[in-house]
């Protein structure tokens, strides 16, 4: 008597819950991730209690170094362009007066930066039309936004 024997299938796993859970945890930290604006080089910024500026598209960013290098932030490149004081001079005047009258000038610079050439930079910017200034600091601890 012969009987019928069923083939017995592989077990398989199933990836379809694994994959869920995965993707759920990528939404998760995607989310829960601040994105902090640092630039590429060290600066210490100096702490003060005065209220925040609104940001404005319409700004150039220059950092100053603790040992006086001066750096250009610029929109389309993710690491800051090195200058020196001459370089800066000419990419000031490349906005032209009426252009650099409606910009923002954001300087950051470190809080051991020596200040002589913080004020060249200030100064330069002045010097080419630039009438709003805005000076990074970082907030005191202990203060309430």
């Amino acid at each position: 008597m012969g009987f019928l024997r069923h083939k017995s299938e592989e077990p398989r796993i199933d990836l379809t819950p694994m994959v869920d859970v995965v993707f759920l945890l990528l939404i998760f930290f995607m989310i829960s991730t601040t994105f902090i604006e640092t630039p590429g080089i060290s600066i210490q910024l100096p702490s003060a209690s005065s209220a925040a500026v609104s940001r404005e598209k319409g700004e150039i960013k220059i950092s100053v170094t603790a040992e006086g290098a001066i750096f250009h932030h610029s929109r389309n490149s993710q690491k800051p362009e090195p200058l020196t004081v001459e370089e800066l001079e000419t990419l000031l005047k490349h906005y032209g007066e009426e252009e650099a009258g409606r910009m923002t000038f954001f300087l950051l610079a470190d809080e051991a930066s020596r200040h002589g050439r913080v004020v060249k930079v200030m100064d330069l910017a002045r010097k080419y039309g630039f009438k709003k200034l805005a000076i990074g600091t970082e907030r005191e601890s202990g203060l309430k936004p």
